[in-house]
């Protein structure tokens, strides 16, 4: 299995032992792109580093970072109240065409506050940009221009595309797995198996797709299930793992490289998987809250 790296709330850690990067500072986000790592410290700082000891700081808000993507044209970054930016030599720029998306006036969140650009992705050709609550933006043209595509009240919390061929798209939403094989001209939910069909994280490992699933917002009964790509009922990852797990394994959360898939949890513990799902080990324990998982 490749090497695993939690992003926490004190650090960044090697699974498994080494030294703690970035220090004792919140990580909220972890990309790992080939040899180069990408992170969000402290909500409001993203940092990036060729070989883990040396950071270099790419770019600094004042409100906060949610998300980002490496992309050959430049970062793009997801940020609180619902806005892209993308990282170039002269530092982060404004997406223009996303603050002009159709259907921005319907965003929301259920607790009143401004919504997030929450997660991103993308395929050749397409770029997926989340909004939470907003569905699921996609751009045909590097990010020029997007156009909604799901329901806005699917409640997305991830989107992930570009693992298994072109217009292939998954969502972990709050009403279940959402799939689309059209690139996100129109989706279908997988439920059957679920014990509930709220879902933080999607990954998907070789030919199975993994998400989470609870009870709802506040994680209750939180579980992990597998289901084939090419479609078919879930079944609960069990083997190795305890009985429900105490929060949601969140957004950035679960993570997948080959045939292997990990998860992070609140709990600061760490899960793999080294065949798909179906069987897995307790790696680390005692960790500060993991906010994110990464293969390196």
């Amino acid at each position: 299995m490749a090497r695993l790296l939690a992003a926490t709330e004190r650090g960044l850690h090697a699974v498994g032992g080494g030294p703690v990067e970035l220090g004792d500072r919140e990580v909220t986000g972890l990309v790992v792109e080939g040899e180069r790592r990408w992170a969000i410290v402290d909500g409001d700082e993203i940092v990036s580093s060729a070989d883990g000891q040396r950071w270099t700081t790419k770019a600094q808000t004042d409100g906060s970072f949610r998300c980002l993507l490496p992309t050959a044209e430049g970062a793009l970054v997801g940020t609180d109240g619902a806005h892209l930016l993308r990282l170039g030599p002269s530092g982060a720029e404004p997406v223009v065409g996303f603050d002009k998306a159709p259907g921005r006036e319907e965003w929301y969140t259920p607790w009143g506050g401004p919504p997030d650009t929450r997660s991103l992705s993308a395929e050749a050709g397409a770029l997926y940009a989340n909004v939470h609550v907003g569905g699921i933006l996609r751009s045909r043209d590097g990010g020029e221009s997007w156009d909604p595509t799901i329901d806005v009240d699917a409640d997305v919390h991830q989107v992930l595309a570009g693992f298994d061929g072109p217009g292939h798209v998954l969502a972990a939403t709050a009403a279940g797995l959402a799939v689309s094989h059209d690139g996100g001209e129109t989706w279908t939910f997988a439920t059957d198996g679920l014990h509930s069909t709220y879902s933080r994280a999607v990954a998907v490992a070789g030919e199975t797709i993994v998400v989470s699933a609870s009870s709802g917002p506040r994680g209750d009964r939180s579980a992990l299930y597998r289901t084939a790509v090419v479609g078919g009922a879930f079944e609960r990852c069990r083997q190795g793992l305890p009985e429900w797990f105490d929060a949601n394994i969140d957004t950035f959360c679960l993570a997948a490289s080959g045939s292997a898939v990990a998860c992070g949890t609140r709990g600061g513990e760490v899960f793999a998987s080294h065949d798909e799902g179906v069987s897995w080990e307790a790696l680390a324990a005692g960790l500060p809250p993991v906010r994110a998982i990464g293969f390196a």
